[in-house]
């Protein structure tokens, strides 16, 4: 039981640590607009075929990541310039249409260029089971576990150490005063959605290798890493993580212990009663109205 246990636990974290990043870029955006970026699936899945793609027309694996990754991001620049910002001021209801809009046109193009097929990349360093304890883990693993950890410490570095960085989460406390203190609010949106493209983009090349990717593999990702982004509190970029985290324990304890048809449900379940008790999430900010 205990040795059942611990293997679902590092599924459940490697699993969550995509979630995490998911869920990260739509912190970012969310912090920096207001706006819940439902693309963001889609950046997930562009970065796997995309790198997918370069791989077979002849690119070695890191300079196959490393040109996706870049790729994603200014499709990401694209869809802020073209699609978010001329809707700047526009209702919240009216941004998720466009994003949402967004989310179908990409996938569209995807599948025009790559078909209906599932699609895989071969592992970073090989695919020979790791044991630890009585639990297994693969060689990928380490990898969205290692790059993941990396990211979130750079993502806190650059919040609390970096000017762009605490330019940019003033934005997301209030973008008229930052207006007014010289900051260019348009500079740091288009920053946020760059970031966020790129993380959706690795977390889609990091994945790659364990489970197939397909045109349409962003969907599923995308709603579990917005539920890791609103069960941290959909403004906190660790609390997403967090949220990611928890997703894919929860997730892979039910796929294990009662049945993996319900571990999708088990998810949004846990979502539901983490919105049913904490509204805006477990480290969401609290909110007063003055009457």
């Amino acid at each position: 039981m205990l040795d059942q246990l611990f293997q679902f636990l590092v599924t459940g974290i490697t699993v969550g640590s995509i979630y995490a990043l998911v869920g990260l870029g739509f912190a970012l955006i969310y912090n920096a607009s207001d706006v819940v970026n439902f693309a963001q699936g889609e950046f997930v899945m562009l970065g796997a075929m995309t790198a997918i793609a370069l791989l077979a027309a002849g690119l070695p694996l890191p300079l196959a990541a490393i040109v996706a990754t870049t790729i994603v991001v200014i499709v990401g620049l694209l869809l802020e310039r073209f699609a978010i910002e001329p809707a700047l001021g526009a209702s919240v209801v009216a941004t998720i249409i466009i994003t949402i809009g967004a989310a179908i046109f990409l996938r569209g193009i995807a599948m025009l260029l790559w078909g209906k097929d599932f699609r895989s990349l071969p592992p970073f360093s090989g695919d020979t089971p790791i044991r630890i304890g009585s639990a297994t883990l693969l060689p990928q693993s380490l990898w969205v576990l290692g790059v993941t950890v990396a990211l979130v410490v750079l993502v806190r570095l650059f919040f609390d150490r970096t000017l762009v960085g605490k330019a940019l989460l003033a934005c997301s406390f209030n973008r008229a005063a930052a207006k007014l203190v010289g900051i260019n609010v348009r500079v740091m949106l288009r920053l946020a959605y760059g970031l966020s493209a790129g993380f959706g983009a690795l977390a889609g090349i990091l994945v790659a290798p364990i489970t197939f990717s397909s045109y349409e593999a962003g969907v599923m990702l995308g709603l579990k890493g917005f539920s890791a982004a609103i069960v941290g509190g959909i403004g906190n970029p660790m609390g997403a993580v967090t949220g990611g985290l928890l997703l894919g324990v929860l997730e892979s304890l039910g796929a294990g212990f009662i049945s993996s048809g319900y571990k999708d449900a088990i998810a949004f379940l846990f979502v539901l009663m983490v919105l049913f008790f904490e509204p805006t999430g477990l480290f969401g900010h609290k909110t007063a109205e003055r009457v």
